[in-house]
Order: C-alpha cells, then structure tokens, then sequence
C-alpha cells in the first residue's frame, strides 16, 4: 500500500511537471493576459495637433520647391496712375503689388493677401525696415490661437521670411514668406506677403516713409500687359 502511495504521488508530480512546462512553452508563444486587469492604465489618448496658424508657415526644409505662375512672377508692366514714382500700391483682389516706376510703367510682384474678413484697406507708409526679423505675434492673433509663440527670432524658418516692412502704427507688414505656394491666394491675417526673393528686390527699392496705398476688394482692374 505504501509503495503504491509513493508511485502515485511520483505519477501526479511527474503530470504536474510536464503540464507546467506545456504551459510555459504556450505563454512564450502568446501574449499573457494580466492578472489583474483592473489595475491597467487609461489608454493614452492623443490631441490632434492644432492648426497652424496662417501667417505662421513651416519652415522650408518641410517644403519641395515650387515655382510661382508666370502672372505672379516680378515683372515690368504697365501702369496708368497718379500716384508719384516710389509709391506702392497694393492690388488686394487681384493679389498684385505694384512698385510705381512713372512713365506709364510699374515693377508688379505677386502677393498673399487677407482671408475672408482679413482685408482692409487705406493709406499707410513704411514705419520701419528689417531684414530677417523677429515675429513677435500681436495679441490679436494671441486671442485667436493662444499656443503661438509669443516670440520667435529671425531665420529662414520664421514666418515673416527674409525682410519686412512695418505699415505705420498697424499690426500689418509686407514682408517675406517661407511658404511660396500662398502666393496668389487670400491667407494671412491682413499681412502682405511676396516670396522672399522678391520681398528683398522690394525692400531695396523703397525707404522709410514711402506711401502705401491699399486698395478694397471691390476695385478689380484686368491684368495690364508686361512691358518688354
């Protein structure tokens, strides 16, 4: 009796064993459940980011290269106004701003302009000049999209580009951009924009003081022919 005793405690240790390592080996091959599932986290939950502002654009690095449209290219065309030579004139419908040369003629450059609600229109003058500057978003925009920057220094990177132009006491400038594809289009909020090649042309054309002239989107002009 003994004996039989001792065999089957060694059958049920030897069972036991083997069933611990078929155990093993099949939690190798499959994920194990936890053993207590109600101590598991919260699954991480992730904010879509937000929008981008539309005046602050990636850098160029984020960007493929991209040529403007021949109508939107710096050119030389002509220009009936009474506006004197060295005024700027900013065509706001028809994304065009026109450097006033006299004789008849201008130097044009395409531009981005106001969205939807963002125009305005007047006379300003150039209140300052910098090259590669500092953005510095006006409390405005702060209201709308308070996760900008509240500063952001000067490079290929910033929004405002390679130059700007200070409109008066405004919160508006002409100024460069790292997002060449908004050329044509109504985006900023009030800001002009050209290409950076073409805002450093401009910026060496004109001088503290020069007269801004801001056309209303209602006053459309067809496209004047290019002086060659």
């Amino acid at each position: 009796m003994l004996k039989l005793n001792a065999f089957s405690r060694t059958a049920a240790f030897a069972a036991f064993a083997i069933g611990a390592i078929a155990f093993s080996g099949s939690a190798a091959a499959a994920p194990q459940a936890p053993l207590f599932p109600f101590f598991l986290a919260p699954p991480t939950q992730y904010a879509p980011p937000p929008a981008v502002e539309e005046d602050a654009t990636p850098a160029p690095e984020s960007r493929g290269t991209f040529e403007l449209p021949a109508r939107l290219r710096r050119q030389v065309v002509s220009y009936q106004t009474r506006e004197a030579p060295g005024t700027i004139i900013i065509d706001t419908p028809n994304t065009y701003l026109y450097l006033v040369l006299g004789g008849g003629q201008a130097m044009r450059y395409g531009i981005g302009v106001g969205r939807d609600g963002f125009t305005w229109s007047g006379i300003q003058s150039i209140s300052k000049k910098a090259e590669w500057p500092d953005w510095v978003p006006p409390p405005e925009m702060i209201a709308r999209q308070p996760y900008l920057p509240r500063h952001m220094a000067g490079g290929p990177g910033n929004p405002l580009g390679a130059r700007a132009m200070y409109l008066g006491g405004t919160v508006y400038r002409i100024h460069g951009t790292n997002a060449p594809e908004t050329i044509g289009t109504h985006v900023s909020s009030g800001c002009i924009r050209l290409t950076n090649e073409d805002v450093s042309d401009l910026y060496s054309r004109v001088n503290v003081g020069t007269k801004v002239v801001v056309l209303p989107m209602t006053e459309r002009r067809a496209d004047l022919s290019i002086t060659r």
